[in-house]
């Protein structure tokens, strides 16, 4: 199969890029091949590899800069995907697109599923919601939505921590922020069995598990032997970020589960596996 992935100089294109390589013909489009927000780019690249799926994952990731920012960030968020899709249909592609548990409110104690009302508080949640409904108009798609990330190939929450603490300085991070997780390899693989699967729609897609920010970087500070009390815990509030961050952000996987596919393994494991590629910090 011919996969295109675009934003594959992020973090979780990288991941994409490095699983589905393996086994199929990838055109990997970061901004050199194709600035998504140039619809003539990217609609070249897409005609000239005819992709039979592009999975979409170029995007501004970060909700202070999207906060920051609106205009750019709908800019590359939306209009982005917009470019993606209108050329994707041209040549009768398929697209995945990796969106956010930013699409919900975080006011719930329960876990979202995929069919709960979407209510995003950031713009950059908002950006995110506005083009799943673009994806969704086609009449192949997938839309993953994926929380805090990590993995190799491009610096992440847990590597900068580590990395801070490592030298000796404080890395603070948000104490009440519970939510879901995901090792951008685990993803990957999963992204490409439900694409295999032809089986389309909207998926929930994290490792299994709830922690919170705080505990997360906990347990990879254990883990590497870093100077632990480096480490501090604040309320979320507190943090001086312009976007606001999602309190509660725990998704349930029901849709993968209700479409027979087996669910990727607890967070603890995949941070284990991760933490190997950084030794020694």
């Amino acid at each position: 199969m011919k996969i295109a992935i675009t934003g594959s100089a992020g973090l979780f294109g990288h991941g994409l890029v490095q699983v589905i390589s393996k086994r199929h013909n990838v055109l990997a489009m970061g901004r050199p091949e194709a600035d998504i927000t140039k619809f003539d780019e990217v609609r070249t690249a897409i005609l000239k590899f005819r992709p039979e799926v592009v999975i979409h994952a170029a995007a501004i990731p970060s909700p202070d800069a999207c906060e920051a920012d609106p205009a750019q960030a709908y800019l590359v968020n939306v209009h982005g995907t917009r470019h993606v899709v209108e050329a994707a249909n041209e040549v009768g592609a398929g697209v995945a697109y990796i969106s956010s548990d930013a699409v919900f409110d975080g006011e719930t104690q329960t876990p979202y599923v995929e069919s709960d009302p979407t209510i995003p508080p950031t713009v950059y949640g908002r950006t995110k919601l506005r083009s799943e409904h673009l994806v969704a108009a086609l009449p192949r798609h997938w839309i993953f939505r994926v929380s805090v990330l990590f993995g190799p190939g491009k610096a992440n929450f847990i590597e900068k921590g580590l990395r801070a603490m490592a030298a000796g300085e404080p890395y603070v991070v948000a104490s009440d922020q519970v939510g879901s997780t995901l090792y951008t390899l685990d993803g990957a693989a999963k992204i490409l069995e439900v694409i295999e699967s032809g089986r389309c729609g909207l998926y929930h897609l994290s490792n299994r598990g709830t922690c919170s920010r705080y505990e997360l970087a906990k347990y990879a500070a254990e883990k590497t032997g870093v100077d632990l009390s480096k480490l501090v815990g604040i309320p979320s509030d507190q943090m001086g970020r312009r976007a606001k961050r999602l309190k509660y952000a725990v998704m349930e996987m029901r849709a993968l589960k209700d479409a027979g596919f087996s669910l990727p393994g607890p967070w603890p494991a995949a941070l284990d596996a991760y933490l190997q590629t950084l030794l020694p910090l």
